[in-house]
């Protein structure tokens, strides 16, 4: 969808990281901001939808440190390009466009090289190196920006844009054999869309989280079966994923594994992890993984394939002058599914 460029404003409306506090005590900040120099590689977004993620929450409780002084949270942006820079690639102004949390890398590191950009020392990350979504506007790099279908509402697209891909990769570093047996514990709003992942591919899948609503969701979404977070799945896992931040849950879903199992830890932050028992954890090759953010590559796979199947986006949409009560309602558990900031 070409369209004439429009001029581009000076200024953007936005949220920004004030201060770190508790969501309840809102550590977010409405301003005006100055919008960053478009370079030759970047396109001016206007943004149309915004996914709220538990990651904006830890940077805005100071679990993670900050990056970028005052920075605009958010990293699940869908919009249209305003306006392109000297080299844009092919986005036009008018397309249709998706912006998520790898943001650039070097491109020259031996990570980069070898196809695990993820892994950068100097990857940047939307919404905490450079400004995010909770705004009207934004400047993101055409090579880490996607283009999207015109279709799909921007409200059931955004949680695609970071939900989606880290938990197509979660389920890639889980080693899911075919047909198997798979764990998810916490069932918010990457874990709901990955349920739906997995199933597709012919997986059983077992969620076992401590909200209620959560557990109604997954069996909703054709969970096999949906128990509270410390319980023991009806049968041994052949993998499981960990989604709540919680260390905890660590040897709990190591000790579900069957033999050869694996866990996948798909977050930026985690509690401390409890002192783990060979025998009962790691005995018989049972393996724990991390996640770390995403590749192109990874994001482009996710998205052809949830364009082919549509996931079911169970989203509840939020103005984006409403941002700090998602954030307090995320922090408090009392969002099912994913929080989505709406720009009009």
């Amino acid at each position: 969808m070409s369209t004439p460029a429009r001029p581009a404003p000076a200024t953007t409306t936005a949220w920004i990281v004030d201060h770190n506090a508790p969501a309840a005590e809102h550590p977010l900040r409405l301003v005006e901001r100055p919008l960053a120099a478009i370079d030759a590689h970047d396109l001016l977004v206007e943004i149309a939808a915004c996914g709220v993620c538990r990651t904006d929450l830890h940077l805005a409780e100071g679990d993670l440190a900050p990056h970028l002084p005052h920075c605009t949270p958010g990293h699940e942006i869908v919009g249209r390009v305003l306006q392109v820079g000297g080299e844009p690639g092919d986005f036009e102004p008018g397309d249709r466009v998706g912006a998520a949390w790898l943001a650039g890398t070097c491109g020259e590191c031996r990570y980069c090289r070898a196809g695990q950009e993820n892994l950068c020392p100097r990857s940047s990350y939307t919404g905490w190196d450079r400004h995010g979504g909770y705004a009207r506007h934004a400047v993101v790099d055409a090579r880490f920006a996607y283009h999207l279908p015109e279709g799909p509402p921007a409200e059931e697209l955004a949680p695609l844009l970071c939900a989606g891909i880290i938990g197509f990769r979660a389920l890639q570093r889980a080693q899911l054999p075919p047909g198997g047996r798979l764990g998810i514990y916490g069932f918010g709003a990457s874990a709901h869309l990955t349920a739906q992942l997995a199933r597709s591919r012919g997986a059983t899948v077992h969620v076992l989280t401590r909200a209620e609503g959560a557990r109604r969701l997954a069996l909703d979404l054709g969970a096999a079966t949906a128990r509270g977070a410390y319980d023991t799945p009806p049968e041994p896992l052949d993998a499981a994923i960990l989604f709540a931040p919680v260390g905890d849950l660590v040897p709990v879903a190591l000790a579900a594994l069957d033999r050869g199992g694996t866990l996948a830890v798909a977050g930026i932050h985690l509690t401390a992890i409890p002192t783990l028992d060979y025998q009962q954890h790691l005995f018989q090759e049972r393996t724990l993984r991390s996640v770390t953010a995403n590749t192109r590559a990874d994001g482009l796979a996710y998205l052809a394939e949830a364009t082919h199947g549509r996931p079911v986006v169970h989203v509840r949409p939020y103005p984006m002058d409403e941002a700090p009560a998602a954030l307090a309602d995320l922090a408090a558990d009392r969002i099912t599914g994913v929080a989505v900031l709406m720009a009009a």
